[in-house]
């Protein structure tokens, strides 16, 4: 069975280009030029993977991502206008797992998507619990909570902090986080996981006066569990 791709996109030319390449390249493409049609085939359940435009008309692309992330995990690529840091975290914290600034090259989309449905089928087979002291991550439940109580995070805040638990006691660089939280090389501005360090930082290490998150300087991070 091929891989279904929904293509939400308001701008007609866009959204046919994409859909013929995506065609060529074997995948089984819908399309909808509107925020609110869209959401309504996502929301069918039909699709393994949605290429989101940021700015649509009926409903904005930030407002299908969340509507969508609240009854799927399917993989979600935005595509912004500007290349503006804002624009993107807002873009992935709604639960987008990815995003492009247009104009973009056909062939890094194409990479993208394999990387991220590879991503997608190794999810399948991961172990369902991590745990550090006081902290434990339910994959499979997509919950986090320390001492039993509940810690609310975003898609990616849960990617990022599942990561790092996964590789505790190793120091990894920001490149290489952007790479495997984010799907793919990034080699711009790499300021966007110092953000969302941040933002696990505030909702974990400071409010219950812990420290797992430890910087590296001139390197990236390092987890380490509380106790330690």
């Amino acid at each position: 069975m091929k891989t279904r791709i929904l293509v939400i996109e308001d701008e007609v030319k866009i959204a046919r280009f994409l859909e013929l390449e995506l065609t060529y390249e074997g995948y089984a493409v819908e399309v909808a030029h509107d925020g609110r049609s869209g959401y309504e085939k996502a929301a069918a359940g039909n699709v393994d993977l949605i290429i989101l435009d940021l700015m649509l008309p009926e409903l904005s692309g930030i407002e299908v991502c969340r509507r969508v992330r609240k009854e799927s995990d399917v993989p979600i690529i935005m595509l912004t206008a500007k290349d503006d840091v804002s624009d993107k975290v807002m873009g992935l914290d709604s639960g987008a797992d990815d995003y492009m600034t247009k104009s973009f090259a056909i062939e890094e989309l194409l990479a993208r998507i394999r990387v991220i449905l590879k991503r997608k089928s190794k999810k399948e087979g991961s172990s369902a619990v991590i745990a550090a002291g006081r902290l434990v991550l339910l994959r499979d439940e997509h919950r986090v909570t320390f001492e039993g109580k509940e810690i609310s995070l975003s898609k990616k805040e849960f990617e990022l902090l599942k990561y790092l638990m996964e590789n505790k006691g190793i120091v990894l660089s920001r490149e290489k986080i952007l790479d495997h939280v984010w799907g793919y090389d990034y080699y711009g501005d790499t300021n966007v996981t110092d953000v969302y360090i941040k933002y696990l930082r505030n909702k974990i290490d400071q409010k219950f006066d812990v420290r797992f998150i430890h910087t590296v300087r001139g390197v990236g991070y390092i987890f380490k569990q509380d106790e330690e």
